[in-house]
């Protein structure tokens, strides 16, 4: 089908489905309402590609820890917060196996994968669009800097487990001694509701974190149909000094999981909100708003927690340096309360209300989806008319999230602090 007609199709599809106040389809990124490779792009790290272009900013090619590390520093990115993954769940599969993991680093808006004699991978999240892919071409045998942006990563990241639009992913499984994958846990689940037994496959934990998980560290050998574990404790097939540093905490795992399902569920909104604003000709149809009013209480959900897998209430065991770099770009009241307060003792942040708030992809909701989900939180949040869905929130809670929030967000809309 030609591209005209595809579009056409997608076109008529998504207003037969938004007429019908159901959800409309997204097998189409290019689709009118969202020209996905068209518009200009805002993310973290396209802003960097343009000031090494235009020679505002410089990296260092002297080796690749030294390219890697610039690199992290450019993005602000903590060199404190890679987790290891040693299944060939990557582009880069070839390269990857107990024997060689990939390093991970992140915040809030961009996610970056290091593979040793490899290629940099890049996730960075624009607030319109989504994750914008990225591989960069590590500075060995005097090559110069290659940034390539990528469609084929997109064969996984606007895939079903993303609800088919650019977002993330995340693996738990089971590798065999090669790395390839011997079975799979958690398909299509992404966020903090995913129970801690179902994450961790095919990764490395540092520490003594404070729970148990059965696959975690481990590698399987499959025998007549059943798989049995061996184990394969960080640093036993490869050599740490490949890497930065010698850490694969448990932390950056929860908090990477937390904000990995925060930005498919904002990305996938995102689009969503725009098919059917789009398809109405920008009117607020009483379907419309319907179909808001679910996104925006979906968001609120997950914004504040609801459906949280517990953590280990006797607390987890967490690297001190990455508390510390994860803590600077805190946003405190002025009493020194702030969303990235964390917990550990059975939940992950001491006021339950998500730090992604502040985040690109937050940032990009439609107004008319964000005004909405300002609303859902006001009134979960209500001092006098508490919404009973989220009463596992206790009235002393609620009035510290309402105070981080009306200090520290600077569009709430008026009116929102006399709830």
């Amino acid at each position: 089908m030609g591209t005209g007609l595809r579009w056409a199709a997608c076109w008529t599809a998504a207003m037969t489905v938004a007429l019908a106040g159901d959800a409309p389809d997204y097998d189409d990124l290019d689709q009118p309402a969202h020209r996905y490779h068209e518009r200009p792009l805002h993310d973290p790290f396209t802003r960097l590609k343009e000031a090494v272009s235009s020679g505002k900013q410089s990296l260092d090619n002297s080796s690749e820890g030294a390219f890697l590390n610039s690199v992290l520093r450019a993005l602000d990115i903590p060199a404190t917060s890679p987790r290891l993954v040693f299944s060939t769940t990557s582009r880069q599969l070839s390269l990857l196996s107990p024997s060689h993991p990939r390093a991970l680093y992140f915040n809030e808006d961009v996610y970056l994968g290091y593979v040793p004699g490899g290629r940099i991978e890049v996730v960075s999240i624009d607030p319109e669009l989504g994750g914008i892919y990225y591989l960069v071409d590590l500075p060995t045998g005097g090559r110069s800097l290659k940034i390539e942006r990528s469609d084929r990563c997109m064969n996984c990241h606007a895939s079903e487990e993303t609800g088919q639009v650019p977002g993330l992913v995340i693996k738990s499984v089971v590798p065999g001694i090669s790395g390839g994958s011997l079975t799979a846990f958690r398909i299509g689940q992404v966020g903090h509701a995913v129970p801690l037994g179902e994450r961790f496959g095919g990764w490395h934990l540092t520490g003594s974190p404070g729970f148990s998980n059965q696959w975690v560290n481990c590698i399987g050998r499959m025998n007549a149909g059943v798989v049995t574990r061996l184990p394969n404790a960080p640093g036993q097939r490869f050599d740490w000094a490949r890497y930065p540093v010698k850490t694969s905490d448990v932390l950056p795992q929860l908090l990477h999981e937390h904000q990995a399902g925060f930005v498919n569920r904002a990305v996938e909104a995102t689009y969503r909100a725009r098919a059917l604003l789009h398809a109405a000709q920008g009117k607020v149809t009483s379907g419309v708003a319907h179909e808001l009013d679910s996104l925006a209480e979906g968001i609120a959900r997950y914004l504040l927690f609801a459906d949280e897998a517990p953590l280990p209430r006797e607390g987890v065991s967490v690297d001190d340096s990455f508390v510390r770099d994860f803590g600077k770009s805190r946003r405190p009241t002025k009493s020194g309360l702030s969303l990235k307060d964390l917990d550990l003792h059975g939940r992950l942040l001491s006021h339950r209300c998500s730090y992604m708030i502040y985040s690109g992809a937050f940032e990009g909701l439609p107004p008319a989806l964000k005004h909405r989900v300002y609303l859902r939180l006001a009134a979960a949040l209500s001092s006098k008319r508490p919404d009973p869905a989220y009463a596992y929130l206790p009235a002393d809670e609620r009035g510290r999230i309402r105070q981080i929030l009306s200090e520290t967000v600077r569009d709430l809309p008026q009116g929102w602090r006399d709830h």
